[in-house]
């Protein structure tokens, strides 16, 4: 560029060249350019790099020749910006924080103290097996910062495979996806709720069949639950008659109390006014809960030592009715 030429803006000249230039060539040459801007100085700049002057001296006047513009002006052992060189710096200053609050954020995912678990689970196990599994987890991993997420087995399984979630406690156990690692930690027994005037309500114990006649209410599709509901059912010998579907366990126990129908549901914590649960003695009305992950995907020490503790916890996840 001859001497008291207007230099282009240089936005407008990065435009223009577009896919000619690479990211991916000119970040390592972006990020010694901002070196040498800074402190106005070549060598300073090498030493501070840990690489020899001469090369970064070339770096640079590469970077200036594949963009068509002069950025510094050279005045001895200093350099000065010139006007193209300050717009680059203002850009390459922001781009260069902005990685630099991403490798910090990275950092702090990992970090085996205070470093970050996403962990979905069930909706029933919200209420009681999820808190106690964190509390006792915290008391050995204080700082250890969690993002929960309760949602149904399907949609949890899907932001399992594509990185959302780390770890996911469900139920039923998917032993057959290659995409994923299960293990099964424990059973839950799904007792009959009916409504507390129900003509079985005195009962204690009863066959599923004898209520293939009855209205059901139930999680919607794509819940575990009502998949595994769904399956009991046809193993007595019927297809439920689903009346409400919702989706959330209390508030189909609401649904039965109202007396809109009868429901397969995990045990109570709290025993609910209005209805009555009833143990089912054929078919064998319990479901597997399991801890998945994405298999072959490296995970991060937090994530490791909570998955170490959940799996440890084997037979003793929830509370037994």
């Amino acid at each position: 560029m001859a001497e008291g030429e207007p230099e282009p803006e240089l936005p407008h000249r990065l435009a223009e060249l577009g896919p000619e230039l690479p990211a991916a060539r000119l970040a390592p040459r972006l990020a010694q350019f901002a070196a040498v801007a800074r402190l106005e100085h070549v060598t300073q700049a090498a030493a501070l790099l840990g690489m020899p002057q001469p090369t970064l001296s070339r770096s640079v006047a590469r970077l200036e020749a594949e963009l068509g513009v002069d950025l510094l002006a050279r005045q001895g052992r200093t350099v000065r910006l010139t006007r193209a060189g300050r717009l680059l710096l203002a850009s390459v200053e922001r781009a260069l924080a902005e990685v630099e609050r991403g490798a910090e954020a990275a950092r702090a995912e990992a970090d085996p103290a205070t470093g970050r678990v996403a962990f979905g689970f069930l909706h029933t196990m919200g209420t009681d097996a999820v808190p106690a599994l964190l509390r006792d987890f915290r008391a050995a991993y204080p700082q250890v910062r969690f993002q929960l997420v309760q949602d149904y087995v399907g949609a949890m399984l899907e932001r399992l495979r594509a990185g959302e979630l780390d770890l996911c406690l469900v139920a039923p156990v998917p032993d057959d996806d290659p995409a994923l690692v299960a293990r099964r930690l424990d059973e839950q027994r799904l007792h009959l709720v009916v409504p507390a005037d129900h003509r079985l309500a005195g009962r204690r114990r009863i066959r599923l069949a004898e209520v293939a006649e009855e209205p059901f209410v139930g999680l919607e599709r794509g819940y575990g639950l009502r998949a595994i509901t769904d399956g009991f059912c046809e193993e007595a010998g019927f297809t439920p008659r689903i009346a409400f579907e919702g989706e959330e366990a209390e508030t189909l126990r609401g649904l039965v109390a109202a007396g809109l129908g009868v429901a397969l549901l995990p045990p109570a914590l709290v025993p609910r006014p209005g209805v009555a649960e009833l143990e089912v003695t054929a078919p064998r009305t319990r479901r597997a809960i399991g801890l998945a992950w994405a298999a072959g995907r490296p995970v991060t020490p937090p994530v490791a030592a909570f998955r170490d503790f959940v799996l440890s916890r084997r037979g003793r996840l929830l509370q037994h009715d």
